[in-house]
C-alpha cells in the first residue's frame, strides 16, 4: 500500500496491525486476532476522518495516487468484446489514447480515454496519459465512426494535460484539441465522459464536452494544475495548495457550479483502496447517463449538449 503524505496517522495503525499478523503467522499458537481488530476498527475510524474532510490539495494527491484504476482496469472490466482501433492515419499511434469499439452492457459503444500505465515502462509508453496530437486525431476519428453507425460515446479522462512538447507543439497540438473539442460539439450521437483521475486542462475538455459529464468522488478536474497555476500567478509552484483552493477542481464544487452532472462515490480512503468497487460504480453511472440519452434524436443530443455549455457561465457566476 503506498500511503500519502496526509495518511500518515493511517500508516503506523495499519503497520502495527500488520506487524502483529506477522508476528503470528511467524508463532503458531499466538493469537493476536482480538488486537489486530481492535487495530482495524482504529483505522477505518481514521481513514474515514481523514477522507471526510479532504483539502482540495490533497484530492488532487488522491487523484493522482498510482494505484487508482486507470482507464484500461475500466475497459477491461465493464467492457466485453473490446476491439482497440490504433492510429489517427497522418502520423502515428499515440499510445496515451485508448480506444475502440466495444459492448457496454451488450449495448454497441465507441470507447476512449487517456491511459496513464500502472509500471515505468507502461507509464513512459503511454506518455503518463499526456496525448499528443495524433492522439486527439484518434479519438476524431473514432467519434466519426461512432457518429457514422449511431454508437454512442463513452470517454474516460485521466491526464494531467496534453503533452507540450516541441514536437506535439510542431504538428499542431492546439489545433487538434479545438477539432477534438468541436468534434464532442458536434456528434448526434450521445456523449458520456467520466473523470476518473485527473481532468487536466484541454486535454480533458477535448474528449469531456460531453452530454453528460460525472466525476470519481475524488478526482479533479481544472483548467491548470496547481502547481502550473501558482508558477503562473505567484512565481511559486510551492504555493500549489493556496492554488487548488482558488480553482475549485473538486468534484463538490464543481456539481455546485453546474460543470458537472453527477458524483460517483468512492470507497472510503478512494479509489485505490477498493478498485473493484470504484468500477463498478462508473459502470452504474455511466449505465444510467446512457438511459437519460436513450432515443433521443440527433438534433435533440447536439442540443441538450450545447445548451447544456451555453448555460454554464451563468450557473458559474451565479454560484
Amino acid at each position: 500500500m503506498i500511503y500519502l503524505e496526509f495518511e500518515k496517522p493511517l500508516a503506523e495503525i495499519e503497520g502495527k496491525a500488520e506487524e502483529l499478523r506477522a508476528m503470528a503467522r511467524s508463532n503458531e499458537g499466538m493469537d493476536v486476532s482480538k488486537e489486530a481488530e481492535a487495530l482495524d476498527r482504529k483505522a477505518e475510524t481514521a481513514r474515514r476522518e481523514i477522507y471526510d474532510k479532504l483539502t482540495a490539495w490533497q484530492k488532487c494527491l488522491v487523484a493522482r495516487h498510482p494505484d487508482r484504476p486507470h482507464c484500461k482496469d475500466y475497459v477491461e472490466a465493464l467492457f466485453s468484446e473490446f476491439t482497440p482501433l490504433a492510429g489517427d492515419r497522418a502520423f502515428a499511434d499515440d499510445h496515451a489514447v485508448m480506444g475502440g469499439l466495444a459492448r457496454f452492457n451488450d449495448q454497441p459503444v465507441v470507447v476512449i480515454g487517456h491511459e496513464k500505465g500502472h509500471d515505468t515502462k507502461s507509464r513512459i509508453e503511454r506518455n503518463f496519459g499526456m496525448a499528443r496530437p495524433e492522439g486527439y486525431r484518434k479519438a476524431i476519428r473514432l467519434m466519426d465512426l461512432a457518429d457514422r453507425f449511431g454508437l454512442p460515446v463513452i470517454t474516460l479522462v485521466d491526464t494531467p494535460g496534453a503533452y507540450p512538447g516541441k514536437g506535439a507543439e510542431e504538428r499542431g497540438q492546439a489545433e487538434a484539441i479545438a477539432r477534438s473539442t468541436e468534434k464532442c460539439l458536434s456528434l448526434r450521437v450521445p456523449l458520456i465522459s467520466v473523470v476518473i483521475g485527473e481532468g487536466g486542462s484541454g486535454g480533458a475538455v477535448a474528449f469531456a464536452t460531453a452530454n453528460r459529464i460525472a466525476m470519481l468522488e475524488h478526482s479533479v478536474y481544472s483548467v491548470i494544475s496547481p502547481e502550473g497555476c501558482a508558477s503562473i500567478l505567484w512565481k511559486d509552484a510551492e504555493r500549489m495548495r493556496e492554488a487548488a483552493e482558488a480553482l475549485r477542481l473538486t468534484a463538490q464544487d464543481l456539481k455546485k457550479l453546474g460543470l458537472i452532472d453527477r458524483i460517483v462515490k468512492e470507497p472510503v480512503g478512494g479509489a485505490q483502496r477498493a478498485p473493484a468497487d470504484s468500477i463498478q460504480a462508473v459502470g452504474a453511472a455511466i449505465e444510467a447517463m446512457l438511459k437519460e440519452l436513450a432515443g433521443k434524436k440527433p438534433d435533440a443530443i447536439i442540443k441538450d449538449r450545447r445548451e447544456k455549455f451555453l448555460s454554464m457561465g451563468a450557473k458559474g457566476l451565479a454560484a
